[in-house]
């Protein structure tokens, strides 16, 4: 063990906090408070070792060789894939495709499946709250095909309107694809009866997982999703690597999206045959270095436990929610029930990006904008939030300052 994981019961934070160097430092003369943990997490010195190592002891192209080099990487490499695997309890390693992240895990599924299932009419569901990059797509392939696409309202509160969700579907429904966890208010959505309910209309489900993978204990077989997305940095992995799972059967019966070296079994120019899963579908040389300390990000975890792990972020969701609603004025965007680590907010004739500033003047880093999800923010009729989000390295005493720092900051911008 590289740190105690419990003290009394309750996470040795302090312990934790020794493997992030980054949170050393300082910002602006202020010790980092880092809040902004959605958008990605910070790395442990375990992951930067695998890189290191890597680069330092056996670098070499994965998969084409039989020299030490070459064998020592790819062994490594697909270890990963055994982890990723274990990690959301796919039911063969073969269904786990290594990707940039969920971005182009999307992408894959709406140029590979989308392009060869959507036809004229058909009808795909996505929902407002969704990231950018689980909206764009869909509208791309639905011009593309004469397509539909159908929008799940929200509430108030950030919830998704279910009634409203069934009321939508249809034999026209040939995809739905949704956020599992809000990036912008931390809303946890009800992805299983999701499922269902799509299934019964013969549809597809897509799971936007970027946010639920590291909070969530995600178990792709019971969830019975089709499709899931994921990307590394966002648990405590290297930038530029995640994955797409995909239910074997549905990958076997998809085109390759992307065509060149390492996918092919054999190329004349009399015609290619395709290599199998999952290699079908990773042309070209892949990022082999982050791939690899995709694991270490993993084992990292483990290590720790996600109920503990959980059970430490919502203590931190729970003290700042209660010390932002105490700031007059201050308005919490996503006051679900059903929560992660994640508070969004903004504060009456104050812009966000000024606040974010001057949080940032106080060593504070925070997320100002709209979050890529534009729509959400027209739906509530604002420009953008601060959102405070938290990993296991932070603590109570931060988002203490936070708050204080906060309450100076709108005491000097009214």
């Amino acid at each position: 063990m590289i740190y105690s994981a419990t003290i009394q019961n309750k996470l040795d934070v302090f312990a934790i906090r020794k493997q992030f160097p980054v949170l050393n430092r300082e910002v602006k003369g202020k010790p980092l408070v880092y809040f902004d943990n959605a958008a990605t997490t910070q790395k442990p010195q375990s992951v930067m070792d695998v890189l290191v190592d890597y680069y330092s002891g056996y670098n070499a192209n994965i998969h084409r060789g039989i020299h030490t080099l070459a064998e020592e990487a790819t062994a490594a490499f697909e270890l990963s894939r055994d982890a990723v695997q274990k990690f959301i309890n796919a039911a063969s390693r073969e269904e786990i495709i290594f990707t940039k992240g969920t971005t182009e895990s999307i992408n894959l599924v709406a140029y590979s499946w989308g392009r060869q299932n959507i036809k004229a009419g058909d009808e795909i569901i996505i929902s407002t709250m969704e990231h950018h990059s689980n909206i764009v797509p869909w509208q791309i392939l639905c011009q593309e095909m004469d397509a539909v696409l159908k929008i799940i309202p929200v509430n108030d509160h950030g919830e998704l309107l279910m009634e409203e969700f069934e009321q939508l579907l249809s034999a026209k429904t040939k995809l739905v694809s949704i956020v599992h966890v809000s990036n912008a208010m931390g809303v946890v959505n009800p992805v299983d009866k999701i499922i269902e309910s799509a299934h019964k209309a013969g549809a597809v489900v897509l799971i936007d997982g970027a946010q639920s993978t590291v909070h969530l204990d995600i178990d792709v077989q019971e969830m019975d999703c089709d499709f899931f997305a994921f990307s590394a940095h966002k648990f405590y992995g290297p930038t530029g690597i995640g994955g797409l799972y995909g239910k074997k059967q549905l990958l076997e019966s998809m085109p390759p999206f992307l065509s060149g070296g390492e996918m092919i079994k054999e190329v004349s120019f009399d015609g290619t045959t395709y290599a199998d899963l999952p290699y079908k579908f990773e042309a070209g040389t892949p990022n082999i270095a982050d791939t690899i300390a995709l694991k270490a990000a993993i084992d990292f975890i483990n290590q720790i436990g996600k109920e503990n792990i959980r059970r430490h972020e919502n203590e931190l969701l729970a003290h700042a929610t209660a010390q932002l609603r105490e700031i007059e004025g201050l308005k919490i965007i996503g006051d679900a029930q059903n929560k992660i680590s994640v508070v969004s907010f903004v504060v009456d004739k104050v812009h966000p990006q000024d606040l974010g500033i001057l949080l940032d003047n106080a060593g504070i880093a925070v997320r100002t904008g709209h979050h890529c999800t534009q729509p959400l923010m027209q739906r509530f009729r604002i420009p953008g939030t601060v959102r405070a989000s938290f990993a296991v390295y932070n603590t109570k005493e931060e988002i203490d300052v936070m708050v204080t720092s906060l309450r100076k900051a709108i005491k000097m911008l009214l």
